[in-house]
Formats: structure tokens, sequence, C-alpha cells
């Protein structure tokens, strides 16, 4: 059974926003702000980080308009490069979405704990909170993609209405980026240095939209769609995030932003008073499981392309016909989930090797932009494409700006780097095998 398009622009559109804007936006900040010293750096580093996002988003969109199938992320790639690189790319990629979606889980458990589970002891209650979370998520999940995509979307409202909440603070609260001591003041080298430390928690922030491509066959037109909703969500994106940041910064002051422990709190304080502690706990609860849902919508048809190719067993194909759901492949993604929520490691090493595969797939998969255009050249252009302007200083500035930032994480964290490399070799070996093995057995077809 193929998978068939019951998504719209605006279903679309609400993935590529719940994909980025996910814990984010609500902590990094303060991380950013730290690794800036300085206002400016500070903000230079953000409208670094929109200028490459939209270069970014405008290379997915021609890119999911040329090629648009199940699990784009992993078929453009395997049909540029080849299916071991991509299965080299791809397969840590989507444990680290696993992690991702397992941290963002717990601290939403986190926050609203308190208010369901009161006398009971805090890791117990969380956890049973989170486990319970992604139980209805799944549930939900398994209902359809059309009811994964209406919950999206009503999810999506309760978290851009947060972040509204967030910028409506400066409009409240008295101006405070005058306080604290005079800010510090860095040589040429050292700014630099800051520069692209901030880039790991920043492209951290502003990533998620390239997963877009992932639903190129569940999308009716999907060569005037994808692009369309991608570029109205970064639109949105970017719009949001300049804005709450301005408005962190004139509330918080620099120096409050930098040692903030409770960013989104305190903000949400400032507008809502006495009663932002329940009401902030129970919207930011709802926020960050908006990205969960994303995220095991996403991750499923990774493994369908996967399976395609002829690596996975070809049970992680099978779509329910009247779901459009891969039934086995979602209750995988849960599983791994689930196991990594009893090994989770630090918010920080969750962004750390997040962000150094998303920077090496990125880039493979910005540039593969070139390919079809040389393909096409060659092959004669398919009518009704996205063809973005400026080609081809845009794919050059995104991958040149990943390049950086897989040199930001390798500054930050030697270790990380070292691990992340070590891993992603890892991938050849296994591909090899799971090639012989699934080849050998026979694919079972869905």
């Amino acid at each position: 059974m193929t998978i068939k398009p019951k998504l719209g622009t605006f279903d679309l559109t609400m993935i590529v926003v719940s994909l980025v804007i996910g814990l984010g936006i609500f902590r990094t900040p303060v991380e950013v702000a730290q690794k800036a010293q300085v206002p400016l750096i500070f903000f230079m580093a953000w409208t670094a980080g929109a200028v490459a996002s939209l270069c970014g988003a405008l290379t997915f969109a021609e890119v999911g308009s040329r090629y648009p199938v199940a699990g784009g992320y992993y078929k453009i790639v395997s049909h540029c490069y080849h299916p071991a690189f991509a299965f080299m790319v791809n397969w840590i990629t989507i444990i680290a979405n696993a992690g991702s979606s397992a941290g963002v889980a717990v601290i939403g458990a986190e926050y609203i704990n308190p208010l369901i589970f009161p006398g009971l002891e805090h890791d117990l209650g969380v956890r049973i909170t989170t486990i319970g979370a992604i139980a209805l998520l799944y549930g939900i999940n398994m209902a359809g993609i059309k009811m994964s995509a209406r919950t999206l979307n009503v999810l999506m409202v309760i978290k851009i209405g947060l972040v509204l909440l967030l910028i409506a603070a400066v409009f409240v609260a008295e101006p405070a980026a005058a306080a604290g001591p005079a800010p510090a003041v860095l040589s040429p080298g050292e700014g630099l240095r800051a520069f692209l430390l901030c880039f790991v928690p920043i492209f951290f922030t502003y990533g998620g939209y390239q997963q877009t491509i992932n639903f190129g066959s569940d999308v009716p037109r999907a060569g005037r769609n994808v692009p369309r909703s991608i570029a109205f969500g970064i639109a949105i994106i970017l719009t949001l995030y300049l804005l709450v940041n301005f408005s962190y910064y004139r509330v918080l002051g620099f120096q409050g932003l930098r040692g903030s422990t409770a960013l989104a709190s305190d903000m949400a304080g400032i507008v809502l008073g006495p009663r932002a502690h329940g009401v902030f706990a129970v919207i930011m609860f709802f926020s960050v499981m908006a990205y969960v849902n994303a995220s095991l919508m996403s991750n499923p048809r990774i493994y369908y392309a996967i399976a395609e190719d002829g690596v996975l067993p070809g049970i992680f194909m099978r779509v329910n016909e009247r779901t459009q759901v891969q039934e086995f492949a979602l209750i995988f993604f849960v599983a791994v989930i689930l196991i990594i929520l009893f090994f989770l490691a630090s918010f920080q090493s969750i962004i750390e090797y997040v962000m150094f595969f998303d920077s090496i797939g990125m880039a493979a998969a910005a540039a593969s932009v070139f390919v079809l255009r040389r393909r096409a050249r060659r092959d004669g252009e398919p009518e009704g494409i996205y063809r973005m302007r400026l080609y081809p200083l845009m794919p050059l500035l995104f991958i040149a700006v990943y390049g950086a930032v897989n040199l930001s994480v390798l500054l930050a964290s030697p270790r990380t780097s070292l691990i992340g490399f070590l891993l992603f070799l890892a991938g050849l070996p296994l591909y090899l095998v799971l090639k012989r093995i699934v080849g050998g057995a026979g694919a079972v077809r869905p």
C-alpha cells in the first residue's frame, strides 16, 4: 500500500512551524547570550541564523519541489549521491530525533507535573506524565494522518500564542536593557570565536524545517504546495524568533538574560502576574508536545524511504490504507523514544549531537540542488517546479554556514565531535550488514 496525499498547505505549514519551534526558543537564548558575551554579537548571531535559515528554506523548497517523495530527506541524498551515504546521514539522525523528542517530552512533563501529581515523588511523577503524553500522541497518530495534522494545528495555535505572550511582555514591563554591569569588550578574534560558538544553539533552535520534504507523498501537487508551505512556515518562524529575542533583551536586560534560569517562565510572569505559574505550565506543556507530535509524523516516513531501498525490512513500508499510517514504523519510533527516556543525556549533549549530524545531513541535502539542476539541464526541466532566485548564492551561503556550525561544535566540544564522526562512519558497515541481511532474506513488500 502506497502513501496517498491527504495533507493541505495549511497542515504542512503548521508541520514546518512545529518542527522548528520546539523547546529551543524558550531556553537557548540564555546560552546564546552567554556565548555572545555582548548584545551586538547576540543580535548579529540571531540575524545571521535568520538569513541562513531563509536561504536553507528556499533551497529545500526547490529540492522538495523537484523530488517530492515520502522520506525525502533520505531519498534525496540517496538519489543524488549513494544509498550508503544517505543511510550514514540518516541512521543516527533518527536516533537523535528520538532523543530530542524524549528530552522535550520530559521537560514538558516537568512543567505540568506539579499540577497533575502534586503529592507524588518528582521523578516518578515526571516519568508517568511523560509516558502518558507520548502514549496519548501515539494513539492520536495511530488514528490517521489527518487526525495527527488536526491535533498538530491545535497545538501549534497554543504554541504560537505562547510566543506572542512572551513578545507582549515588551509592552507591559519597564525596559531593563541598560541594567547590570557594562558589557565586555572583545578583541576581533574573541568576537569571531564568540560569534561561531553561538551557532550551535541558534541553529538547533532554527533547525527542523528540512524534515518537511519527508511529506512529499502526503501533499497534493507537492511541486507547488511543499515550497509554499516551507516559505509560509519559515516566514512565521523568523518573525516570531527575532521579535521574541528582542523582547527578552528589552525586558530582562542583557545581563538578566544571561543569568536567567527560567527564561520563558520569567517573561510569562511579567504578563500574567500571580496567575502565571499554573497558566504558563499548561501552555508550555501543550506547546512542547506539538514538537513531539510532529516528530511522530515525520520520522516514520524516513523508515519508509530506507525500507524502499531494501535496507530495512518491508514491514516498515506497510501503510494502513484507511488511515495512511505506517503502523509498525510508528510503533518502532515510539519504542525508541521510550527506551531513550531511561538513558537520557543532558539537554546540552542532545543539542551538540543533533547539530553535528544535522549539519552534515543538511549541507549534503542542500548541495543536492546542484545535482538536480545539472540533471535537469541534461534531461530537461520538469514543469511546475519551484526555482529559487539568487541561485547558486543562497545554497552556497547555507552550506558555508553549516560548515561553520560543525566548526562551532568542534570548538565547543571536541569529544562530542569525535564521537559523532565515528558514529557517522559506523553507518557504512551497518548499512552493508543490513543490506546483506534484508536483501538476502527478501524484503517483505507492503
